[in-house]
């Protein structure tokens, strides 16, 4: 989620005076039973929950509401034994046990369940609710929330068609926003180009939210040089940049290597009377400092960050487990957990998710274990994820036994596998020589849940290749590349150029964010060693 510091609280307020969903498979229609809500101004209220602080309108003040009713519904959604049945189960069973949801705990609900990235069973609610037209109105905000979870759980193709079929009485700057922030989400910058120039043309580019979105683009795409037309033409239109295009801007100058450049920016950020540096600042100077090598600038900027945390704001603590990880500083690693403890009675998954890669990072792997085995002895639900780390770490150091341990034991306290579960196997496979094993391990990927969201490391990939050749096995290796083909992934040009197939490529498509360089097979929030990425996601996740 977005955070978003008290010192933005100049930003314009917008109500959310409903929160509905797309109901059908496309294509799809908007409900007509729902009936247009004005929006309301809220004034310098510490809001946490908008739909998207990148378009400058917020939501209703969740915070300040009784929380367990929604809470409670929150837990059986997410800790539902069978995901399949859907979100609407739990709903229906509330519902009949004489407890009448509001459209306010509903949308608190989806608020949290899209915190933790459960976009398909957020969808579910909005689902729901679209079935109930009578009961919740349907607003321009909802629209825009509607296609950012389409776009997420059924493709960018999926919201494009549904931004399509929504009258123009819908189409206001916030549908705008949320379809150009799922094309720079998944990299399509042709269409990123066009839509941002719509948006000029109509208007909505009054703001310095959108050029955000595109400055992350053009981040992960490594074209500085565009960023800083942005900023540009932000200055040009007389619109006063605000925290985010300031942290854009100094991870730009960070990533071209320029110091100086980066430290110009920072003094000018300083001299806005408008801008107060917040800890995504000092992070992403931080981030921009180790890569340089200069650890001792970046631990006082991680010192600037712990003294900026507001609120219980968990965030930040996983941003500062894994920077100090970064830096192989195991003594703040455990100081940062015990005060994270000391201030959150329990830790989410996403919490010991960046405690055990930062240890890894770090090279205590007798302390990641340890942490580890802390998790299984309070874990609510099994993540993955959290498996995934030392399972990298054993098959990195040539240990796939104890990576297979791992992998059995989540089958044995009813976790699931997920893709990056199966691929950490088939590396393993790959480094032992066994064609067989490592394809079978990547079959399993292909059609376990949740592949859409990843595709193999092209690293991986070619390993498989150069084995395939190796072993005079080019029948295996047309089975992966069917996969891959199958799957869309040939269909972007660098990812094809890099596993040696670029004349499959056909041009750009929708993929999932680029995790190659990331060895840890971690979560895209955990994924910080890549500025960019973590950019992106503050900009995105709050839509």
């Amino acid at each position: 989620m977005l955070l978003q510091p008290s010192s933005l609280l100049n930003h314009h307020r917008v109500a959310l005076s409903s929160t509905s969903s797309y109901s059908r498979q496309l294509p799809c229609q908007v409900p007509q039973l729902f009936t247009l809500s004005k929006t309301q101004t809220y004034q310098k209220l510490p809001i946490t929950c908008s739909i998207s602080q990148i378009h400058s309108y917020g939501t209703v003040d969740y915070e300040r509401r009784p929380m367990i009713k929604w809470n409670a519904l929150y837990k059986k959604i997410s800790l539902m034994e069978n995901p399949e049945l859907g979100s609407a189960t739990v709903l229906n069973e509330w519902e009949k046990g004489g407890r009448k949801l509001t459209k306010w705990e509903l949308c608190r609900v989806v608020k949290e369940l899209r915190k933790f990235k459960r976009y398909k069973q957020a969808l579910e609610v909005y689902e729901w609710m679209n079935n109930r037209g009578e009961r919740f109105r349907y607003s321009a905000s909802d629209a825009a929330i509607q296609l950012d979870l389409i776009a997420k759980v059924r493709g960018v193709s999926s919201g494009e068609d549904f931004f399509l079929q929504l009258p123009d009485t819908l189409k206001d700057k916030r549908i705008y926003g949320a379809l150009l922030n799922s094309y720079v989400r998944a990299k399509m910058r042709d269409k990123a180009e066009s839509l941002i120039e719509d948006i000029r043309n109509k208007g909505y580019a009054s703001h310095p939210l959108p050029f955000n979105v595109m400055m992350t683009l053009y981040m992960n795409l490594k074209e500085y040089e565009k960023v800083e037309s942005m900023v540009s033409e932000i200055m040009e239109k007389n619109i006063r940049l605000d925290i985010y295009s300031y942290n854009i801007w100094l991870s730009s100058c960070g990533s071209q290597g320029s110091v100086e450049k980066m430290e110009q920016v920072y003094e000018q950020m300083k001299q806005d009377p408008s801008i107060i540096p917040n800890w995504t600042t000092f992070s992403t100077m931080a981030t921009m400092y180790i890569k340089m090598g200069l650890s001792e600038k970046a631990e006082e900027c991680l010192r600037n960050v712990e003294s900026r945390i507001t609120g219980r704001d968990r965030i930040p603590y996983h941003y500062l487990l894994s920077l100090y990880g970064t830096i192989g500083n195991k003594e703040e690693v455990y100081r940062i957990w015990k005060v994270y403890k000391s201030i959150f009675p329990s830790i989410p998954n996403l919490g010991f998710h960046a405690m055990i890669s930062s240890l890894v990072r770090a090279g205590d792997i007798e302390g990641a274990e340890k942490i580890y085995e802390d998790w299984l002895s309070v874990k609510t639900s099994y993540d993955p994820r959290i498996a995934n780390l030392l399972m990298g770490w054993y098959v990195k150091e040539g240990n796939l036994d104890k990576a297979e341990s791992i992998f059995n034991h989540m089958a044995e306290v009813g976790g699931k596998p997920n893709p990056s579960s199966w691929e950490i196997l088939a590396e393993g496979h790959i480094q032992q020589k066994r064609v067989d094993e490592a394809l079978s391990c990547l079959k399993e990927a292909f059609a376990t849940e949740g592949s859409r969201s990843w595709r193999p490391k092209g690293t991986n990939v070619s390993a498989f290749f150069n084995l395939c050749e190796e072993k005079e096995d080019m029948a295996s290796r047309e089975v992966l590349v069917g996969l891959l083909r199958q799957s869309g992934y040939l269909k972007n040009e660098a990812y094809a150029s890099l596993i040696g197939l670029s004349e499959e490529a056909v041009g750009e498509s929708e993929l999932p964010i680029d995790k190659d360089r990331n060895s840890g097979y971690g979560s895209s929030e955990e994924n910080r060693d890549d500025d960019s990425e973590v950019l992106l996601n503050q900009l995105q996740s709050t839509v």
